[in-house]
Formats: C-alpha cells, structure tokens, sequence
C-alpha cells in the first residue's frame, strides 16, 4: 500500500524479475511509491550460483538475510554470513557468490540513489535498476 507520505510493501506482493546467473529480485522501495533519495529490495541466488561481476554509480549496502555469500570485491574474495552487512563505494566492481550446494542465499540491497544504474563488467551494459522490472511487465 502507497499512501501519500508513506509506503508499507509486502515482499510477496511485489513484482520480481529472473535475472542473469539464476538470481531473482523483488524491488520494494522505489520511485513508485515516492522514493526520492534510495532504493532497496531482496534477491536471492540459488545454490552455487552467482550475479555477474558489476558495479554502480552509487554507494549500495547489502545485508546477508540467509545463507552464505562468497563476496568479490575489485578481485578480492571475503565471506558473509546471515547478518552481515557490506557496504559498497560508487563505481567499485563487485558480486555475490552462493557457494551452497544445497541452500539458496538472500541478501536485502540499498542503492544510495532513486537513479541506480547497474554496469556490467564483461560487457560494459549500463542500465537503470529501477528499469529491469519494466522487463516483466
């Protein structure tokens, strides 16, 4: 529900995107709901699955809701547990792994802005984030 000066949002009431390396996200907050300094939203990667390596044009913080990440940041590799908390510069490449066999790792991202691009390093594609839910519809 959006009302004017607020937002509460249910997960399971959101629109959710398939994305590259099996990786799924739900967008919550957002312009559409009056958002004008940040967006977050949860994504979860399956077992021993991983999102591309990418960076942004903004700061971006992720927390560890479940499971284990193997985290690369600019070529270097860390671990983070359920309750961690990274916190990104703008323009650093970056990618969260799930070395799992078995379990599937959700993490809950902010973007430090309404106008978050995503930059793909083996490509070099540049999108909006808030624009790949445009692709479901």
């Amino acid at each position: 529900m959006t009302k004017p000066g607020y937002a509460h949002l249910r997960e399971a009431e959101r629109p959710s995107i398939q994305r590259a390396g099996g990786a799924r996200t739900t967008q919550m907050v957002t312009p559409q709901c009056v958002s004008c300094s940040f967006l977050n939203g949860f994504t979860v990667i399956p077992p021993k699955a991983a999102i591309p390596l990418h960076y942004h044009n903004c700061e971006e913080s992720v927390l560890v809701v479940s499971g284990t990440a193997r985290v690369e940041v600019d070529g270097a590799f860390f671990e983070a547990k359920s309750g961690d908390v990274t916190w990104l510069p703008e323009n650093l490449p970056h990618r969260f792994i799930n070395p799992s066999k078995t379990v599937p790792l959700r993490i809950f991202w902010t973007y430090g802005s309404v106008n978050a691009t995503r930059t793909l390093v083996e490509s070099g594609e540049t999108g909006l984030v808030v624009a790949e839910h445009r692709q479901d519809g």
